[in-house]
């Protein structure tokens, strides 16, 4: 087994002859004619590495790209109000912790509010659209409870076209469940992996995680063969105290005083993760088993303000402005730029084994617009009517997760703008 540091460091044409201006001037309309026509729709891998760009025709005939953005950086933008509000605003499938509106909160003006990127439209969600283009296809989320938050929110967008049944469950907390939608014949499933590596989770008796950088979590994995597309969101629990194994021999920790380990922090880990995972998928899935593709949503930033206990603690009842937050805070930007940098080694790394057309990587990049969103957690209202006998001081609160219907339908949008490019597998 490979012991070594894992976190180490990884012709323009000729020129024409002399030729007569008139004919040069004759020929400029043809090759115009000619170059829309004969574009390709493709994702340069010149463009930036930190957004996602589709560049599209716009001379197309085809219907079934006509909401695909020409240029779109859906990473950069601003939150504006919306009339139209969402979808949906009941749903089965909701977590009950993330039920914000049953659960007496007033303010409901969160739901009113779109994302608009600074040079292009999102289209709001088609759940039609969707579901054509999974059908018979097979949709995992793999990752953390924020992966389980846009499934939930995925699933109640697609309810307002098509019904489905819960079709498997198992687990504690129900981390391992399936739906099926019949219309379309789409499996929708999510699978607890909050480290995508294998893992020992922290618990009364342990106060730690312990982490196993180079085996992937097979509690996932093992189902890769019937996977057409994966979607990875994790995160915060890198975060977490923790130790870190490759092979037989301890790399380190993570805010583990007392166990006489070297501190490495976690962003080495949290891309080694991803690392380990996405190789694993080149050669599992690489050569064989039909195209898989990959989709990275970028880690989601929390919104506490002080304790997490105290009444106030996620108290925004608006959005910020792009302006007034024009950076990101160092560590939700840190996260984000390693999942980012580590989507684009396994790109490379496709390419470099010539499994592209079987293996394809993109990045749902929604780190600055969850950032400007401290209005959209549930906070104390993932508890029912929490101040029903009077506000008290102390009050459970998360400001982690998202209201449903609220801004993480948002992910939900973009992603389904991802698969309709040309370029994936998919279509």
């Amino acid at each position: 087994m490979d012991t070594t540091n894992p976190f180490k460091d990884q012709p323009h044409p000729i020129p024409l002859r002399k030729i007569l201006p008139w004919a040069f001037y004759a020929l400029l309309p043809i090759l115009a004619i000619f170059h829309l026509i004969a574009r390709p729709f493709t994702l340069s891998p010149s463009q930036s590495k930190h957004s996602l760009i589709i560049t599209t025709s716009s001379s197309t005939p085809s219907k079934d790209i006509d909401n695909v953005e020409i240029s779109c950086d859906y990473s950069n933008g601003n939150w504006v109000q919306d009339k139209l509000g969402p979808l949906y605003t009941k749903c089965d499938t909701v977590k009950n912790g993330q039920n914000c509106i049953a659960h007496g909160r007033l303010d409901n003006d969160y739901i009113y509010w779109r994302w608009k990127p600074r040079n292009c439209q999102l289209p709001r969600f088609d759940p039609k659209k969707f579901l054509q283009i999974l059908k018979n296809k097979n949709l995992a989320f793999v990752g953390d409870s924020l992966a389980r938050n846009q499934l939930e929110s995925l699933l109640c967008l697609l309810s307002t076209f098509s019904p489905h049944e819960l079709v498997f469950s198992h687990g504690e907390d129900n981390k391992f469940r399936k739906w099926h939608f019949p219309s379309h014949n789409v499996n929708v499933s999510i699978y607890w992996s909050p480290f995508l590596v294998k893992g020992i989770e922290k618990s009364d008796k342990k106060n730690y995680n312990t982490l196993f950088l180079d085996s992937v979590d097979e509690k996932w994995a093992i189902d890769l063969v019937q996977m057409d597309l994966v979607v990875f969101s994790v995160g915060h629990w890198f975060l977490h105290s923790a130790v870190y194994f490759y092979g037989d021999k301890v790399l380190g920790c993570h805010y583990c005083s007392g166990l006489n380990y070297t501190e490495v922090g976690f962003y080495d880990v949290y891309g080694k993760a991803f690392e380990t995972t996405f190789k694993t998928i080149i050669e599992r899935r690489g050569k064989n088993d039909g195209a898989i593709d990959v989709i990275v949503t970028t880690f989601s930033p929390a919104h506490f303000e002080g304790e997490w206990d105290k009444y106030g603690a996620c108290p925004k009842t608006k959005p910020y402005d792009s302006e007034e937050k024009k950076k990101l805070e160092w560590m939700d930007a840190e996260m984000r730029e390693t999942a980012i940098k580590q989507v684009n080694t396994a790109k490379k790394e496709a390419r470099k084994k010539n499994v592209w057309n079987n293996v394809r990587f993109e990045v749902v990049d929604v780190t600055k617009l969850a950032y400007l969103r401290p209005d959209g957690h549930p906070g104390p209202y993932m508890h029912p009517f929490p101040f029903a006998n009077g506000i008290e001081e102390r009050v459970q609160n998360d400001c982690v997760h998202w209201c449903l219907p609220g801004p993480i339908d948002t992910w939900n949008e973009i992603f389904l703008q991802v698969i309709k490019k040309k370029d994936m597998s998919l279509i």
